[in-house]
């Protein structure tokens, strides 16, 4: 991890430095080290918290959580995968065999490293792992909502959401093909020059440059997993043939 000394801090260093720290680093947390850079415990802001609530000052030296999880540079991916599972682990110093720190992986970071594919790795560079593609943000349409799941260069995942009465724009694209697994309500799909009937269940394929269209003619909002495959996901890959919303391709 590149600036790593950004989320170190010195076993006799002070709570004000501490919070300094953590203020800066914006992750919430410290991995204490010795002199020698062995790593010796860890603390979050919230054990800052505490101390000051117990009636310790800004200049006292650091109080820090000695008992904590740790990885190895040599430690197998099932080893990581349990920690992570732990409900209170949020972040893992990595030591060499000497327990000098040389790395920090948080569990936003592992879960970014494997729903993008990325090759697993304990020297990557967590650091440059952006934290806000976990988080996609729900996106209104007029015919209902989606929310990308999973967004990679290699794939796409959606859900979407259709309100009762609604229906998406006869469309096709030229970048992706698209595989659509119905998870809830019921409604007709247009595929081609064919039409056909979905539920629960329902899976369609949408090759590339084939018009569809999904139309809920139900009383239930109907919802679907979308799932693109291509070199290319933007929203600008829609070619609309007719719209009830009168949108152009922009």
């Amino acid at each position: 991890m590149k600036n790593i000394l950004h989320f170190a801090i010195n076993e006799l260093s002070t709570i004000q430095e501490a919070l300094v720290k953590i203020n800066n680093n914006k992750t919430g947390f410290l991995i204490v080290v010795n002199i020698s850079n062995h790593v010796v415990g860890v603390i979050t802001d919230g054990d800052i918290r505490r101390l000051l609530l117990k009636g310790y000052r800004l200049s006292d030296t650091l109080v820090f959580n000695t008992e904590f999880k740790y990885l190895k540079k040599s430690d197998e991916f099932d080893r990581i995968c349990k920690l992570f599972n732990k409900a209170k682990v949020e972040f893992l110093p990595v030591c060499d065999n000497l327990m000098r720190l040389v790395n920090i992986i948080t569990k936003r970071h592992f879960h970014l490293l494997l729903l993008h594919n990325l090759k697993w790795n304990l020297d990557y560079d967590f650091s440059s792992l952006e934290e806000r593609k976990l988080e996609h943000d729900v996106q209104s349409k007029p015919w209902g909502f989606y929310k990308s799941t999973i967004l990679s260069q290699d794939f796409q995942s959606k859900i979407i959401t259709v309100f009762p009465g609604e229906e998406l724009s006869l469309q096709e694209h030229k970048k992706r093909e698209e595989h659509w697994i119905i998870v809830s309500g019921s409604g007709r799909v247009i595929l081609g020059e064919s039409t056909m009937d979905v539920f629960p269940g329902k899976y369609i394929f949408i090759p590339q440059k084939v018009k569809h269209q999904i139309i809920n003619d139900g009383s239930d909002n109907l919802v679907f997993n979308e799932i693109q495959l291509g070199s290319y996901f933007g929203e600008d890959d829609i070619i609309r043939h007719s719209d009830k919303y009168n949108r152009d391709n922009s």
